[in-house]
């Protein structure tokens, strides 16, 4: 069995995951997206199709693929029986420990203050804006922040928010024996080049296999390169 969890980051949804979901199904993939309930589509938790079976088959593929945030939004029963992990864009700890560090964790204070505010809408574009750069907003996939957020939703991002701000490290429940690939934008105006430093360090302190790093020439935190999806489904074969 070859099945797959994905998990949006911060402010988007389950529909960003579209065109992967489309690929690797019609390439024998069971799959299922998490969602956190940010717009119009409810909060969804999984759980991977085998534990249904009495063990785990030991050719079988349990994969998680998740994007920025959405790496500590996985619970950890799901990450200590993955036996391979997709970060894309993520971090273990997002507000670095330099001298730069009070002015990222004011900036993420302000973003707390304007949800709910007349500022709501500016900061969230402007979250978007920088998210999709070097891309037009309109590539995309339009998702909670380009709609409507949902009341329950709103509280997410804030409780999301603070989930952001107080990271410390990798994702709870990673299994050292899980093999791990990470890409990363070179353009990326999310992250700061030492929470993405600091993220590869620990995962080569946690894992019995040292992670596969990828980074994009020209990209950004939402890694729209064309061909990347086959290229990470390669991967995965590869890493059997």
């Amino acid at each position: 069995m070859k099945e797959i969890i994905a998990m949006h980051g911060w402010g988007s949804d389950s529909q960003s995951w579209k065109q992967w979901k489309e690929y690797f199904k019609n390439n024998g993939w069971l799959w299922q997206s998490m969602d956190r309930g940010y717009g119009s589509l409810p909060p969804t938790t999984v759980k991977w199709f085998s534990s249904k079976q009495k063990k785990f088959d030991s050719k079988s593929q349990r994969v998680i693929i998740c994007h920025s945030l959405g790496a500590h939004l996985i619970e950890p029963n799901i990450y200590k029986t993955a036996t391979e992990i997709v970060f894309l864009s993520s971090f273990g700890r997002f507000i670095p420990e330099d001298k730069e560090s009070r002015a990222i964790k004011i900036a993420l204070q302000g973003m707390q203050k304007a949800l709910g505010s007349p500022s709501e809408e500016k900061m969230l574009m402007k979250f978007l804006e920088k998210s999709s750069s070097p891309y037009l907003i309109d590539q995309l996939t339009s998702g909670p922040i380009s709609k409507t957020l949902s009341s329950s939703g709103r509280k997410n991002l804030q409780s999301d928010l603070d989930l952001l701000i107080n990271t410390q490290g990798i994702p709870t429940g990673i299994s050292s024996k899980s093999r791990v690939l990470t890409i990363f934008g070179q353009k990326d105006s999310i992250l700061h080049p030492s929470s993405i430093t600091l993220f590869i360090n620990d995962l080569n302190n946690h894992l019995h296999h040292r992670p596969i790093n990828w980074t994009i020439p020209g990209d950004g935190h939402s890694i729209l390169i064309p061909g990347l999806i086959p290229r990470v489904e390669k991967w995965l074969t590869l890493s059997k």
